[in-house]
């Protein structure tokens, strides 16, 4: 049994069919999904998954090619049973022949038979028949292998639909996690926009009044100008990211804006070692896929080969003809054991088997290339891992330091001891240090869910826990 590990529609691919199973989750996932203009916390990350997988015409596609590919096993086994066939004719003859060809020929003087000579001394004869056969296969190598390559056929559907449905999650995962980071930069650039506007608004006061500086007036202006932009900026990278949301899922999900403190987010390291990982590649879906796609190769080889040997045939047949012409009339019953041994066809099936031969060398290079694929994805995302929680720990002590800075800056600016260029230099590192600590689990979360994409291992426990990740940057708010 083939199955996808991805539990949060019930989807399994097995040699039994593909059962779609989503019924009933999705209708209670599509009731947890958000739309625009509610305000309620994240979209529901497997809802938005399950309707997706419905709106995907792509998918759509492959599942309809799925359902086709499956009438091979029907095609393949129809080759090993009887076949029947039925027909009727009519046929006009006109010929030359003895009676014709002497005119002074009469029938009447025949003694025997001389009424039924009439059509043929006319030399038109109009006969009609109906006819029906049976021919039954009793060995075909041929055939018997057609249908093992049909089944394999049909596995290799099933687990292409697989691999769409994987590419599909992630693709839905990567748009979810890039409209969450946007959204929160949207917020974060808000926040900032309005801290740089009021210190503006100080400064260009001071210096109204005689006790500002023109530089830091100057200066807090500029620092307005980029926030704009900068929010401007976040504000089209969200409007990109829930436009590739509602392209895969058609709904547009509202995400909010709001951030909190940052310090409830608690990533763990991948438990086992390198190698255990690697190890796990063999349930890689890609890898399946492209092994048994070097299976159908094999079968479709050996059904080459079996045009070396004879069929052996049952043929049952009646006939019934009348005519015109009495000499003609006839019903005939037949029964034939017939065996055909082919010998020559002109290089043909040699030919044919090379290139199965071929074919099947082809597919187990493509398997090798897979499966080398799939282990360097799983060190690579492993490492990326690794690298992602020495980062965020590294981001978490520089904003701790960042805010203990705009700290001491602030009081510094009040005590004269600091200028408005330190603070606003302090509060745009403080918001550039968030903005990176959200990116950092962003990636962190696209690289563990795709290690798990990677061993063949995705699931909807797995969608829930970076859901659960993702709050935590909004608790405490």
């Amino acid at each position: 049994m083939l199955c996808l590990a991805l539990p949060i529609t019930g989807l399994a691919v097995g040699t039994g069919g593909v059962e779609s199973g989503m019924s009933n989750s999705r209708t209670a996932m599509e009731s947890s999904l958000p739309t625009a203009g509610t305000s309620v916390g994240l979209p529901s990350l497997p809802a938005l998954f399950s309707l997706a997988l419905e709106n995907d015409s792509d998918l759509a596609s492959q599942r309809y090619e799925l359902e086709a590919t499956t009438k091979e096993i029907d095609m393949a086994w129809s080759q090993l049973k009887p076949q029947v066939s039925a027909g009727a004719s009519y046929m006009y003859q006109a010929s030359d022949n003895y009676y014709t060809d002497n005119p002074d020929y009469d029938p009447s003087n025949e003694v025997v038979g001389s009424d039924d000579n009439e059509a043929r001394f006319e030399g038109r004869t109009r006969d009609t028949s109906w006819q029906v056969s049976l021919t039954q296969p009793l060995f075909s190598l041929e055939r018997w292998r057609g249908v093992d390559e049909a089944e394999a056929q049909v596995e290799a559907a099933r687990l292409e639909l697989a691999v769409g449905e994987s590419d599909l999650a992630m693709a839905v995962i990567e748009a979810y996690l890039n409209a969450f980071l946007a959204s929160r930069e949207v917020g974060l650039m808000e926040s900032k926009r309005e801290a740089f506007e009021l210190q503006h608004r100080q400064a260009s006061r001071s210096y109204e009044l005689g006790v500002g500086d023109r530089l830091n007036m100057l200066e807090s202006q500029a620092r307005l100008d980029q926030a704009i932009a900068d929010r401007i900026q976040a504000e089209n990278s969200l409007d990109s990211a829930l436009g590739e949301l509602e392209r895969l899922t058609g709904q547009r999900p509202e995400f909010g804006e709001v951030l909190g403190d940052l310090r409830g987010v608690n990533l763990v390291p991948v438990e086992g070692d390198v190698e255990a990982w690697v190890a796990r590649t063999t349930d890689n879906l890609s890898v399946r896929l492209a092994e048994r796609q070097m299976e159908v190769a094999q079968a479709g080889t050996d059904t080459r080969r079996s045009g070396y040997y004879p069929e052996v045939n049952l043929s049952l047949s009646y006939l019934d003809r009348s005519s015109n012409d009495p000499f003609r009339e006839n019903r005939d019953g037949r029964a034939s054991v017939e065996v055909e041994v082919p010998i020559y066809q002109g290089g043909y099936t040699s030919a044919s088997v090379r290139q199965g031969e071929l074919s099947t060398l082809a597919s187990r290079e493509s398997l090798t290339h897979q499966q080398r694929l799939a282990r360097q994805d799983v060190r690579e995302r492993l490492r990326n891992i690794s690298g992602n929680l020495r980062r965020l720990n590294a981001l978490g002590q520089s904003l701790d330091s960042s805010r203990l800075f705009l700290e001491a800056a602030e009081k510094g600016e009040q005590l004269g001891l600091r200028n408005l260029v330190d603070v606003l230099d302090a509060r745009a590192e403080l918001y550039d240090l968030r903005v990176q600590y959200i990116d950092v689990v962003r990636q962190y979360l696209v690289d563990r869910l795709s290690l798990e994409v990677a061993v063949g291992d995705l699931g909807a426990d797995d969608l829930m826990r970076a859901m659960e990740t993702l709050k935590t940057l909004t608790r405490g708010a």
